[in-house]
């Protein structure tokens, strides 16, 4: 079986195509293609309200070509969600009826909780014993989970993300909202240990130089901030050799980890590279597949 997901987020839209393969009776995601493009619809719709017609056009052929790409995969079933920019945009019906009537694809625009809990079917193969604050920072905005004993115990989405933070799309309030949520909940959970996902934090672990399956500290993410930030975005794509997209949010991003990390008074962090796309993978395999089986990782 082949599956693909199409992730349509604030800053940039993915395409990702995996082979599902059964293990003696247990479920493996092996990706065989992922495309990712920088169609950065939150710049329209957090400053204007609304997606320009120039973007448009590009998501209409950019949809295209993925189409054109799961046809000459040969997938199965495919499913294609739009995140924060999408459920803000005045004109989003209007593109959502374009795209159906030119490439006849059904995109749905998913709230906050929906994207949590799609994001937690990956989340939970990750998780120990320990007491977990997910923080999953996009382009316009944040899920936070709290697990504990590998259950989830609350789950809160608020509308800021790496692009409103850069361009201050954003109120003390929203702040004062978040923090709040989270002190009271690592007090009530003794919460221990953060897990990361977005793009954002990928880099950062990259940058630390970080082993994967260890857990990166809130002083080494300092670091790399404080490495980052003094650097102009021509600096930060030339010696970094970050993409132009990835450049001007990821401090801003960090800000978001950071702030949360310390409000729930955790110093460590795992970081999974995985997102909304892997868990679009999970929902795809239970929604089609006849027979259960135990989801066990992501190659």
């Amino acid at each position: 079986m082949k599956l693909a997901a199409i992730d349509i987020g604030s800053n940039a839209v993915r395409c990702q195509i995996s082979n599902v393969l059964n293990q003696n009776g247990h479920v493996l995601f092996k990706k065989v293609e992922y495309v990712r493009y920088p169609i950065r619809f939150g710049e329209d719709v957090f400053s204007t309200g609304h997606i320009s017609e120039y973007k448009i056009e590009k998501f209409v052929k950019l949809l295209h070509a993925f189409k054109l790409l799961l046809d000459v995969h040969d997938v199965d079933h495919h499913m294609i969600c739009a995140t924060s920019a999408m459920r803000s945009s005045h004109n989003a019906p209007e593109i959502l009826e374009r795209v159906q009537q030119q490439l006849g694809m059904e995109i749905q625009v998913i709230d906050g909780e929906t994207e949590a809990e799609l994001i937690n079917k990956v989340i939970y193969n990750f998780l120990d014993e320990r007491n977990y604050l997910h923080i999953d920072v996009g382009g316009g905005s944040t899920e936070f989970n709290i697990y504990v004993n590998r259950e989830k115990k609350a789950s809160q989405s608020f509308e800021q993300g790496s692009i409103r933070h850069m361009h201050h799309r954003e109120s003390s309030q929203l702040w004062n909202i978040m923090r709040l949520w989270i002190e009271t909940n690592a007090k009530k959970h003794h919460l221990s240990r953060a897990i990361g996902t977005g793009g954002n934090i990928n880099k950062i672990f990259e940058l630390a130089g970080k082993v994967t399956g260890r857990p990166i500290f809130r002083k080494q993410i300092e670091e790399v901030v404080a490495r980052i930030s003094p650097m102009t975005l021509e600096e930060r794509q030339t010696e970094l050799l970050l993409n132009p997209d990835r450049a001007d949010v990821i401090v801003p991003a960090s800000e978001i980890y950071l702030s949360a990390m310390k409000w729930a008074k955790v110093e460590s962090m795992i970081v999974p590279a995985v997102g909304l796309k892997d868990g679009m993978l999970h929902a795809l395999y239970e929604q089609h597949h006849p027979e259960r089986f135990v989801i066990d990782k992501i190659n």
